[in-house]
């Protein structure tokens, strides 16, 4: 069982980590929108009419960050849409991987931190090639 001081201790990293993975998924607001900008949920949806899979879309979900009650979810759409791109991460990320597009991010380190930023560029290279963005 956790003490209320150790709770309160995991929660302040969880926001530190929460506030550097939102300052990397900002640099895209521009053209992805933020549709939630919270202190806990933030995320990136590209705002375009496009047909996916033969159905008309106007929106397209990204990525999104939000705090859990034990780690920051991380939810990138690409590795849905694209399971090969499992195959350019590295075993470090994926561990984390939990589900089919959600990383459970405990402790971010800069190895990490750089590998979902490059995440970030792959998918957001993906979209633009799909002609999502």
């Amino acid at each position: 069982m956790v003490n209320q001081k150790e709770e309160d201790r995991m929660q302040k990293d969880l926001i530190k980590i929460y506030n550097r993975l939102k300052k990397i998924l900002k640099k895209y607001e521009n053209p992805l929108v933020a549709k939630f900008d919270l202190d806990s949920k933030y995320d990136l949806w590209s705002i375009k009419d496009v047909v996916i899979a033969g159905k008309k879309k106007k929106e397209v979900f990204f990525t999104s960050i939000i705090i859990q009650s034990k780690y920051v979810g991380f939810y990138y759409m690409p590795i849905y849409t694209d399971i090969q791109l499992k195959k350019t991460f590295n075993p470090e990320f994926l561990k984390l991987l939990k589900g089919k597009s959600c990383f459970h991010i405990k402790v971010l380190n800069k190895s990490l931190e750089q590998q979902i930023d490059e995440a970030l560029k792959i998918g957001h290279a993906l979209y633009r090639k799909r002609g999502w963005i």
